[in-house]
């Protein structure tokens, strides 16, 4: 399948990306399971991100499902669990859209540093543990995207994703893997 917009990827590259989104949701689950213990809507939706990795499911299907782990935020009762809720949404989100993979590492980003305010280093750790788990494939894939801002629709155009430090996360993830090939 081809993509259909420069943030679509590929169905061969969002299924690649989808691990490492996945991995990067579920490293910060607990965040949002302290908080809200019996909403399983944000593992179910790392759980289906890995299926339809694994091609267990069908873009199509998943494309309809993407929004229930959005929802689950609202049962957060912390900025962190908030995040940590958005970045499994946004996992779930890569079946439809292959930039939805640096939103799911960029709200997991933020779920860390908002969980540890008092440590400057919580984010650019996580970040930095984040990079080290993309495999040569993911990264490949993640250079095919629009920088943040240079296209008007999708996770990378002018929204949520776009400004303050979720902004700041994902210019760092684009910057490390451009200066990777150089």
């Amino acid at each position: 399948m081809s993509k259909t917009t420069p943030q679509g990827m590929t169905e061969t590259d969002r299924r690649i990306v989808a691990v490492w989104a996945a991995d990067c949701a579920e490293r910060v689950l607990p965040l949002f399971e302290r908080e809200a213990p019996d909403d399983d809507r944000a593992r179910d939706a790392i759980a289906r991100t890995r299926a339809f990795a694994r091609g267990e499911l069908t873009a199509a299907g998943e494309i309809r499902r993407r929004f229930v782990a959005g929802r689950a935020a609202h049962a957060a009762a912390t900025p962190a669990g908030t995040a940590a809720a958005r970045s499994a949404a946004q996992a779930a989100g890569v079946a439809h859209m292959g930039a939805h993979a640096l939103g799911a590492a960029t709200y997991a980003a933020r779920a860390v540093e908002l969980a540890h305010p008092d440590d400057p280093e919580a984010r650019a750790d996580e970040v930095r543990w984040q990079l080290a788990q993309l495999s040569p494939e993911a990264a490949a894939a993640l250079r095919t995207l629009p920088l943040l801002g240079t296209d008007p629709s999708g996770p990378l155009g002018p929204g949520l994703l776009s400004s303050g430090p979720l902004g700041e996360v994902i210019r760092e993830l684009q910057a490390h893997l451009s200066s990777a090939v150089e």
